[in-house]
Order: C-alpha cells, then structure tokens, then sequence
C-alpha cells in the first residue's frame, strides 16, 4: 500500500484534542486530510493554536466568505507580511511589493485581471490545443523510450512552464530561471519556511524583478502578441498605465500560479490513478471520462489548499466570531472533502456526477483565471498518457513519494515511474 507511513502519521496528529490541533504540523502538511475531517467535524471554523489565524472548513462556509469580498478581503499583504518584516527590493535596484490581481478587492481587481481574461478564455484555449498536444507529445517522446522517468521534472515542471512562458512572450531557454523565481514565490508563502530560505527567496525574488523589468521597458517600445505587452497596453481606473511595482506583481502571480498549480494537479493525477489502480482502468476502458478524472483530481487533492484572506469588520462565521483583522485561511482543500456536499468524499472516484462542483479553483470574483487553460493541459495529458504509456506503475525504492512543506500549495518532490518502452 502506497503512503503508509504518512498516512498513519497524519491520522495521529488528527487525535490531538482540537485545541492542540494545527495545520503547521509537518505531519499534519504531509497528509492533512484526518485533521480536516477533524475540524470540519469539531470545529468547522477554529484559531490555530499555534499559526493564530482562523481556518475555515465546510464547504457552505468556504463559498460563503470566497463570495462576500467585502467582508474577508484578499488584500493580505499587510497582514501575511509587515512592512517591517519585508525585503525592501528597492534598496538593491528593486521594486516594491503592491497588491495586484489575486491579493487587490473589487473594483479595482478588474483592471489588472480584464487585460488577461482574452488569453484565458474558452475561445483562445480551445485554439491553444493543437499547440499543447504537440507540447505532450514532445515530453513524452523524450523517455518513452527508457520505459522509465522522473515524472515532475520531466513532464509536469516543463509543461506548464513552456506554456506560461509562450503565453507571456518570454524565451523557452530562460525557463529553468523561471522555474527557481517561482519557486521562490511559494516558498515565501509556504507558511512554514525558514528565516534563511525566506532571504535565499528574497534574492531570487529580487533577479525576477530585473529580469522582468526590462522586458517591460521592451514591450513598451516594440509590444507584440503576448500577456505582457497587453498589461502595458491596458490602463487602469484613472486612465494611467500600470507602474512598473504593479506590472512586476501581476507577472509574479501569473508565472507562479500558471506553472506550479498545474504541475502540482498533473503529478498528483498520476499519483492518485497510482494508488487507485481500479479507476485507472475505467479510464483506459472509456477515455470519455478523462475529463471527470481532471475534476475528481481537483477536488480530491487539489493542488491549493487553501488561500488567506483578512476581515475588514467584526464578523461570525459558521457560528465563530472574529475580530476585525483576523487572518482567515479558507480551506479549499477540506470544503472539497465535506461529506454534506461530495457523499463518500473520502472516496476518489472518477465516476463522481458532481466532482466539477469543487472549488479548487476558488469561487466568485477570483475565481482562477488560468482554470480553463489548466483543465485542458490536463485533460490533453491524462488522455495522451494513458493511450501512449502501457503498464505504468510506481518505480522499485520509490514507493513513498513526499510533498513540499507547505500549509497553502500541495505538490509532490517527485514521482518515479516505469512503464512499457515505447
């Protein structure tokens, strides 16, 4: 059995009494799934002991507070990170740090996400799948061949990468920078990060501003048809273009949250048709319900556990009240897993009629902008995986694969695969 010894680990530390019970457990981060059954159970919405925000489980609660922007705001970056406790980038050539997107309330989120919905919509991505299934393939031929792979960094990483890349108009030969910039990212909002990671994430954070500042400066002078010379095109509420801190911000949660959540859900896919050999085959036996296996993925062990937002009055929730200023860390993760909205949602079952009900990809006005292009990358690479690679199982030595410290994303060091040679 696949993950024993995690899961046995992560089922003690859900037998604290709730008052001792917290997601910054390294236990608990490894295999979180007891300790949400617990707090949606016991307290479906309780203060960490030990992190001192609110967590917030139950899926009506989650969709509740992901909807009501006015009371829990996404403008979190005071209250995650202090002025006083941030680098200042721009006392080594830098920029400073500024709200945008993902971390700025309605209305002024609309100006920074409108420029790129045209990129994301339905329309531009079913144009894209050509473009992507060569992608797959391209991978793919690389290690079919050796009838074995490092399934991460040889599929998961580069797909999403080389896309995002292309998508902002920037060279596929810079992507392994990218890759360590993005890294970088989540390493700072891992929750659980050292003080020397969290310098060493400075620095690379500090190269990405550079990096990308000058790409500004050349889409400005000569734009072409990419992301990027769109948001130097667009102008906000005022008429004024976006500065160069807001332009950097919206590109550092483009290239993050545009490779490492897809990445996260591709390798996490493979892992769970892995572990549920069963499911695997009713996908070889009808590749029609590949497309559900990509919702039943999301929803089962979704690649964002969950996302912060901050009360901007007094306010109760699911019968618990919190101040004014309360981090709050709505638990996408666990509301996937309530029991009252997904009947057996213990279960992982790419049958389930209503697995695209999940929110994995958020709810109302930040829903996730990228989430039709991250279903058809995987959706395009489940199919091709499962029609090019036979007998594919789990590498000899590497049968308890680990994920990356992290209360907020979940995804896997590595899997190591075999399969058929092709």
């Amino acid at each position: 059995m696949i993950r024993q010894e995690a899961e046995e680990k992560g089922r003690i530390a859900a037998q604290k009494p709730i008052e001792q019970t917290t997601l910054v457990d390294m236990d608990v981060i490894e295999c979180p799934y007891h300790t949400y059954k617990k707090l949606r159970e016991e307290a479906p919405v309780n203060k960490d002991p030990v992190a001192g925000f609110f967590t917030v489980t139950c899926y009506p609660d989650v969709v509740k507070a992901l909807k009501d922007t006015a009371t829990f705001s996404s403008d979190v970056i005071d209250l995650m990170s202090p002025p006083e406790m941030r680098t200042r980038f721009e006392d080594y050539g830098g920029y400073p740090s500024v709200p945008t997107l993902i971390t700025v309330d309605p209305p002024k989120h609309k100006f920074y996400r409108n420029p790129i919905n045209k990129v994301f919509s339905q329309a531009r991505v079913n144009q894209l799948e050509p473009y992507i299934q060569q992608l797959v393939d391209e991978l793919i031929d690389k290690f079919i061949k050796d009838g074995k792979c490092e399934f991460v960094s040889q599929f998961t990483v580069p797909l999403p990468m080389i896309i995002i890349a292309d998508q902002l108009g920037v060279p596929r030969s810079d992507i392994g920078r990218f890759k360590q910039w993005s890294d970088a990212l989540t390493q700072q909002i891992s929750g659980v990060s050292t003080r020397e990671q969290r310098i060493a994430a400075s620095k690379l954070m500090l190269e990405f501003q550079l990096y990308f500042a000058k790409v500004i400066e050349e889409k400005r002078a000569n734009p072409t048809d990419d992301i990027i010379s769109d948001l130097v095109r667009a102008r906000m509420e005022n008429g004024e273009p976006m500065s160069v801190p807001e332009l950097l911000s919206v590109l550092n949660q483009l290239l993050a949250a545009g490779n490492e959540t897809t990445t996260n859900s591709l390798s996490k896919g493979m892992m769970l048709m892995l572990q549920h050999p069963d499911q695997m085959q009713l996908a070889l036996d009808d590749l029609t319900l590949v497309e559900n296996l990509t919702e039943e993925v999301l929803r089962f062990d979704g690649p964002v556990q969950g996302l912060f937002r901050v009360t901007t009055c007094d306010t109760t929730l699911g019968g618990t009240f919190m101040p004014k200023g309360s981090a709050v860390m709505l638990l996408f993760a666990s509301a996937n897993r309530d029991e009252a909205q997904f009947a057996g949602a213990e279960t992982f079952d790419i049958m389930r009629k209503n697995a695209a009900n999940h929110v994995a990809f958020g709810q109302g006005t930040h829903f996730c902008l990228g989430a039709m292009l991250a279903r058809k990358e995987m959706n395009l690479a489940f199919r091709t995986i499962l029609t090019r690679m036979k007998n594919i199982r789990l590498a000899p030595g590497h049968a308890d694969p680990h994920h990356e410290p992290s209360i907020v994303l979940r995804g896997l060091k590595e899997l190591h695969i075999t399969f058929d040679p092709a």
